[in-house]
């Protein structure tokens, strides 16, 4: 018989050690497990993909240390309800018992008054803040709220958590237990559930709803039975990773008609206009780049104005940039140099000192160890360019930056090898 309580909720963990994921958080030396032996608890702020356990987690450090938890969803809260709470975590305080926590999911979708409300009571101690969040807090949360809080970032299950989740659905869920369901491949499985072992339990309601009798479980049968439910499947936004996936390939592939068909379709479901002017920003550094420069400027102008106008207006000038960033030359050479200069860096162990006539003396000690000896001032030369090392001793000539083949960086390509005859 089926539930009418999702599998999702009927498999929630109930203490740490049901907790599959997240070891670095909740492992035996994870400072979740310190948490709890201390009661000790900051506000924090969960970072991480959809499905990973943000607010299970928050549950379970509130249930362990027998705390009171509020809740508040950004989407449908603001500063009334805030403030309401707060109101009411201050009557019910007493002497020096801890503070109760406020959990506010989507904590990124609250906006500079919202979070402006909590700084307060954050600060006194009246409530111990639980944010979860899908989105970088750097971006979304008002710097002096982040201040108070840290970070702590979640990471998308992998195969073999996953699989190990799968295990214990079938084995331990009493609707489950019932049928008789037999595992033969979880590829097309796993690849739908993409690290969320929320939607991966959604997948398996929706095979066990679908199908009556036995059931078999392989890529051919997840394939057929989410195609026949995919309304189910997308229910609560779950195709948003493929519709920012699709706008983003569709900006770099240079068609601005899909560009703007994935637009529509992410404003219409509700998707964060922010979080699309972020994403355009992304675009204009990583796949534009150096082709055309202008596109980081015109990206940057509309995070700014989808910030200051909000929606509805702000589909103009996110409109405008992802056709102006589809329609432009693609050069992602400055993030390939990046790459490159990084990845030499990360797995060089020689920490390579800087070549002495390059560094800055400024104390009469290091002018006698000959620091900036030898030094040549651009601007004094012709052309405002002379012929000096900077590399460190062992990369002259390394090249990590490769112009691409557009008319800009054709014209830098030529100017570096004017310069540098041939060395680079």
């Amino acid at each position: 018989m089926q539930s009418s309580i999702p599998l999702a909720e009927r498999l929630r963990p109930q203490t740490l050690e049901d907790y599959i994921g997240q070891e670095h958080l909740v492992g035996r030396d994870g400072v979740f497990r310190r948490f709890v032996e201390s009661g000790n608890v900051p506000s924090f702020i969960l970072w991480g993909p959809p499905g990973v356990g943000k607010t299970t987690l928050a549950r379970l450090i509130a249930t362990t240390l027998e705390r009171r938890m509020f809740t508040l969803s950004a989407i449908n809260s603001g500063v009334k309800e805030v403030r309401d709470i707060i109101e009411q975590a201050r009557k019910q305080k007493f002497f020096n018992a801890p503070s109760p926590f406020l959990f506010i999911d989507e904590i990124h979708r609250f906006n500079k008054a919202q979070q402006d409300s909590l700084l307060g009571a954050v600060e006194q101690g009246i409530v111990t803040l639980i944010g979860a969040t899908t989105e970088n807090p750097s971006f979304e949360v008002i710097s002096p709220l982040l201040s108070r809080c840290q970070v702590y970032v979640l990471k998308a299950m992998t195969d073999s958590q996953l699989q190990e989740l799968l295990e214990r659905a079938l084995k331990t869920d009493t609707v489950l237990r019932e049928r008789r369901i037999e595992v033969r491949e979880t590829g097309a499985l796993f690849e739908f559930a993409g690290g969320d072992a929320r939607k991966l339990l959604n997948i398996l309601d929706i095979i066990t709803g679908a199908i009556e009798g036995d059931i078999v479980i392989d890529d051919r049968n997840v394939i057929e039975c989410l195609q026949q439910n995919i309304a189910l499947y997308d229910k609560n936004g779950e195709q948003h990773y493929d519709v920012i996936s699709a706008f983003i390939k569709s900006v770099r592939g240079s068609d601005p008609n899909a560009a703007v068909y994935y637009l529509a379709r992410m404003l219409a479901g509700g998707e964060d206009p922010k979080f699309i002017a972020r994403r355009l920003v992304i675009l204009a550094a990583e796949d534009i780049g150096l082709a055309n420069p202008n596109a980081l400027l015109l990206a940057n102008a509309c995070f700014d104005t989808v910030h200051k106008i909000g929606m509805p207006e702000a589909r103009i000038p996110l409109s405008e940039t992802a056709i102006y960033l589809a329609t432009s030359p693609k050069s992602n050479s400055a993030y390939m140099a990046i790459d490159r200069a990084m990845q030499l860096v990360n797995n060089d162990t020689s920490n390579r000192p800087v070549p002495l006539h390059i560094r800055n003396g400024v104390t009469k000690l290091m002018k006698e160890l000959d620091y900036g000896k030898n030094y040549k001032y651009a601007h004094d030369f012709e052309g405002h360019f002379t012929d000096q090392e900077f590399m460190p001793d062992g990369l002259s000539g390394r090249r990590f930056y490769e112009p691409a083949e557009n008319p800009a960086e054709e014209k830098i390509a030529a100017r570096i090898a004017q310069w540098w005859k041939g060395k680079y």
